[in-house]
């Protein structure tokens, strides 16, 4: 794996500061392999007082670095961050398969409207977004790049497969939210007594090797190409047109029929 494809990873404080642990663990990672060229500065809330001025400390010390930024699901943020010194803004408030957020909380924002209003405003600017989360199957990963994204994150369709971490136990994998109290307890986080988790814990049957989730998404993305006429990925959301609807498929032989046969 080259290190060009790695990301290291930060959070962001209430006010800058050079010795915080998340901030010194990723200081240190770069130097000790510089060639890593990406750094995200990862809240759960974007908008967070100072998280602009956070991403603009961090783009002042690492000025060749690319730097991703979120997360966020409005133009406006969007643009803040890029005038900050991001690079590339992570969108999506609550879409994610094991968050909890728009439940507890009742904030998010419809991920594809979200994707579409963000791309508009990052591209004007010269950034780029990352549409985060809300991608069920592969005709979902083809609308967040024909709604503009220029990459997506895709977690939940790639959990429960051979190759995750995580024990297989009577054929099935548990797969948690990074916000869930089951994360935090794994990884150490501190949560604060007033605050609730907004995460998760799913248990599924194990899917088999990844390879083929991958092949089904890149099977996928080319045959949307084909079908709009886009000869490259880039140029899949000039050749896209969106139409609200209330059902997108056939769903008399759907997932209770096979589960029954």
């Amino acid at each position: 794996l080259s290190l060009s494809h790695i990301m290291v990873c930060t959070g962001a404080n209430a006010i800058f500061d050079p010795n915080a642990e998340d901030y010194t663990v990723a200081k240190t990672v770069l130097e000790r392999w510089p060639d890593i060229k990406f750094i995200c500065i990862d809240i759960a809330n974007g908008y967070q007082e100072n998280f602009a001025n956070f991403v603009k400390q961090v783009r002042n010390r690492f000025p060749s670095k690319i730097i991703v930024a979120g997360n966020v699901c409005t133009p406006e943020m969007t643009e803040q961050l890029i005038i900050s010194g991001a690079d590339i803004v992570k969108v999506g408030i609550g879409p994610g398969s094991s968050c909890t957020t728009r439940v507890k909380t009742g904030v998010g924002y419809p991920q594809l409207s979200a994707i579409i209003e963000c791309a508009d405003a990052a591209h004007g600017l010269g950034g780029q977004i990352v549409g985060d989360g809300g991608c069920t199957n592969p005709g979902d990963v083809a609308k967040a790049f024909g709604g503009g994204a220029d990459f997506v994150m895709i977690g939940g369709m790639l959990a429960f497969h051979n190759e995750c971490e995580e024990e297989i136990v009577d054929g099935k994998i548990k797969f948690y939210g990074m916000s869930s109290d089951a994360a935090m307890d794994r990884h150490g986080a501190r949560k604060d007594g007033y605050r609730s988790c907004e995460g998760k814990v799913i248990e599924h049957m194990c899917r088999g090797p990844v390879s083929n989730t991958i092949v089904e998404i890149l099977g996928g993305m080319r045959s949307t190409c084909s079908y709009v006429g886009a000869r490259r990925l880039k140029d899949l959301s000039k050749c896209t047109t969106f139409i609200r609807v209330y059902r997108t498929h056939n769903t008399v032989y759907g997932d209770e029929w096979q589960r029954n046969r």
